[in-house]
């Protein structure tokens, strides 16, 4: 049973990952990921908690976990696949904010005062302390509590600690101007950190508010969720197309920009499919309504993006373990910097050294780390699904960073697929009106994009009560009787098993015939390369990926044809399914071990190989099911050089993580070396913390930027 939760109030990132392993070591889970950024819990259970009092069970332990690390969160399940709106501000919260505003403004003024007016002994005391406990008594509270629920070292400890050992050794204008600024640099981290969520969220403000549905002659707002396939919804210039259906009556041009990335408006009219998450730019459309809003393209996009935290890269997990050994291992340090140091050196001071100990102790919390990281995978992905790419998870993107291999199918990826019949090639006796009506009625029960345009060619009804015994043979072609004639269509294979003799064509897609045991002819059926698929093959080149390869179930001279013209490194043909993850497999082997090797199909014919591969990325998949269910990447248009783009967004967004990864480390770095000598003071300490997690959380949110 897979759940997710929202965590409203999350705040804490080192709590996130707290909470992350508490529930991942309790009984029945199979595994557990808190996302930060989203605020979410992603929980899956076990088969042994295959019943719903189980589920439960583990659900109630799950939020007292939560519970102890953060008490104020509201642990709420999310029922279906798209997210509802944040609940309402609770009534009184305003009110006791500002009862905390009040109260750290009267610290803030009883600490200037203490500043400018220099007064003496217990009284100078007095006016500090009561300025400390004003604007840092909820540090020392939360610290408390924590204390008392077995959680030691997190930024309330450590804060209390050092401020709490200022005042000991009689710094006490240090000791709250460290309390004070921690406050300040925890706004503008919280600020920083709602701000990049509230961007996120509106990178794909796409959900609709409402529907307009046709009630006999009436139009009724109602709620997305409650319209049905086959009713008539009205979309007026201006407002989103809540949900997938085909426009009954209007004509308009549809914004598809927030689905891919493409700025050229698409024009529609009555028979036109449209996408819910469109924006209709002009005319009034009436549209019938083909799926119920939680499998519309809408819904399924936001559920894609939003729960992409679920599934991290390999930085965050290495991060998040870090964490849980850096803290308590710089709080040890303190505490040697603190006691060994007095006691070895002739004429040392406890009182200075336990102030370069609190240095320390100010500076060790990597929530700079346990933030930005996070983040700047969030945000690149959904820069990514702003480019019309649809990437599930934060581990898919990080892999596109060290790509090895690209192995590509052909028709409908590196190809148009849409087939023409370009020549018909007769034997003696038959004409081009036998072969293609014989072509026509063998190809009559297929959606195959030829045998689609075997029927276009004929252009006439096909009438079904002449077929009989229709037999579909797999990778080879179909045995049907046709007037009582038995007609074999298919490729040169389906031929040679049959022992019946022919006359091999060179280059194109060839739908061979054969009539009562003997030779017919042959269909040419033809098919061109995507204007972008050779500029895309270059451009993986440039990038350092070093082998592309085609597999294709085509004949050899087709597909050498186009690797020829695309540039493609090996091609391999007549494959049939299963052969291609066989292939597949050994092309895995040939790739170096921190390399990915990376299959681009157009859905669900490729499904196999998709799952099969390190990063499974489906083309055309725009509003399709099967592709954004076997893909770990959906290109929403049929675009290759999509690929390019989300390479380089992947590269983007590691480097943005790089760099908070060695600013972070080389600031703290610093302040701790220079705190151990005496030369950094507590104030430094404080820029090593709260400044360098903004500033961290600033540069993430520039992954968010996507340039076209």
């Amino acid at each position: 049973m897979e759940m997710q939760f929202s965590l409203e109030g999350l705040c804490c990132p080192v709590c996130a990952s707290k909470i992350e392993a508490g529930i991942q070591h309790l009984a029945g889970v199979r595994t557990a990921s808190v996302d930060f950024t989203a605020q979410k819990l992603f929980l899956e259970t076990g088969d042994d908690a295959h019943d719903e009092a189980h589920a439960m069970e583990i659900i109630a332990r799950a939020d007292s976990i939560v519970k102890q690390h953060e008490p104020d969160i509201v642990m709420t399940r999310i029922d279906g696949r798209a997210l509802e709106p944040a609940t309402e501000t609770v009534p009184g919260t305003n009110r006791g904010k500002i009862i905390d505003y009040v109260r750290f403004g009267i610290g803030v003024v009883l600490f200037i005062t203490g500043m400018a007016v220099h007064f003496s002994g217990s009284l100078e005391l007095a006016v500090f302390l009561a300025a400390y406990v004003l604007i840092g008594g909820e540090v020392l509270l939360r610290a408390a509590k924590n204390i008392a629920r077995g959680q030691v070292f997190d930024e309330n400890f450590l804060m209390s600690i050092a401020t709490i050992g200022a005042f000991a050794i009689g710094q006490y204008p240090e000791g709250v101007a460290v309390m004070l600024f921690y406050q300040v640099g925890e706004a503008f981290q919280d600020h920083a950190v709602n701000r990049s969520r509230r961007s996120i969220t509106a990178l794909m403000d796409i959900r609709p508010d409402y529907v307009n549905l046709k009630r006999g002659e009436t139009i009724v707002k109602a709620a997305p969720g409650d319209a049905k396939v086959g009713d008539i919804m009205v979309v007026k210039p201006g407002e989103k197309v809540p949900l997938d259906g085909v426009v009954i009556e209007g004509r308009s041009a549809l914004d598809t920009s927030a689905l891919t990335g493409e700025s050229l408006p698409r024009d529609v009219e009555a028979g036109s499919a449209v996408l819910s998450g469109s924006i209709n730019t002009s005319g009034l459309l009436s549209i019938e309504v083909s799926k119920v809003f939680g499998e519309s393209t809408v819904s399924k996009i936001l559920d894609l993006v939003q729960n992409a935290g679920s599934k991290k890269a390999p930085i965050e997990n290495f991060i998040t373990k870090f964490a849980r050994y850096y803290t308590p291992a710089v709080v040890a340090m303190a505490l040697i910097l603190a006691i060994v140091p007095p006691l070895l050196i002739p004429g040392a001071s406890f009182s200075a050294w336990i102030n370069r100990a609190l240095v320390f102790l100010v500076v060790s919390c990597p929530c700079a780390l346990v933030i930005s990281i996070p983040l700047s995978f969030f945000g690149g992905i959904g820069g990514a699904s702003r480019q019309g790419i649809l990437v599930k998870g934060g581990n898919y993107l990080d892999a596109l960073t060290h790509v090895d291999t690209v192995v590509f199918d052909k028709t409908g990826t590196l190809t148009r697929g849409v087939f023409t019949v370009s020549r018909i090639v007769p034997a003696e006796h038959y004409t081009t009106e036998d072969l293609l009506f014989y072509a026509a009625y063998a190809e009559s029960n297929s959606n195959h994009p030829i045998a689609l345009s075997i029927q276009r060619a004929y252009g006439k009804a096909v009438d079904g009560q002449r077929i009989t015994g229709h037999e579909e043979i797999a990778g080879w072609g179909i045995r049907v009787t046709v007037d009582g004639k038995r007609v074999l269509a298919g490729n040169s294979r389906l031929l040679d098993a049959e022992h019946i003799p022919y006359l091999a064509q060179g280059t194109g897609s060839i739908v061979y015939l054969a009539i009562e045991g003997a030779y017919a002819g042959c269909l040419i059926i033809s098919d061109e390369p995507k204007k972008d698929a050779a500029q895309t093959i270059r451009s993986l080149k440039v990038r350092g990926v070093k082998n592309t390869v085609m597999l294709t179930g085509d004949t050899r001279a087709v597909g050498e044809k186009i690797a020829g013209e695309l540039g493609v490194d090996r091609v391999y043909t007549e494959l049939l399914p299963h052969q291609k993850v066989e292939q597949l497999e050994l092309l895995e082997k040939e790739k170096t071990s921190a390399g990915s090797l990376v299959f681009v199909g157009d859905g669900i014919n490729d499904a196999p190989v998709l799952a099969r591969s390190d990063i499974g990325i489906a083309m055309g998949g725009l509003g399709s099911d099967a592709a954004i269910e076997a893909a770990d990447m959906v290109i929403m248009t049929d675009e290759p050089s999509k690929i390019i783009t989300a390479i380089d967004i992947a590269k983007r967004t590691r480097s943005i993580v790089n760099q908070n990864i060695v600013f972070a480390l080389g600031v703290k770095g610093i302040i701790l070396i220079l705190g151990a000598l005496g030369i950094a003071t507590m104030w430094a300490a404080v820029f090593g913390d709260v400044g360098v997690a903004v500033i961290a959380i600033c540069n993430a949110t520039r992954a968010l930027k996507v340039k076209k």
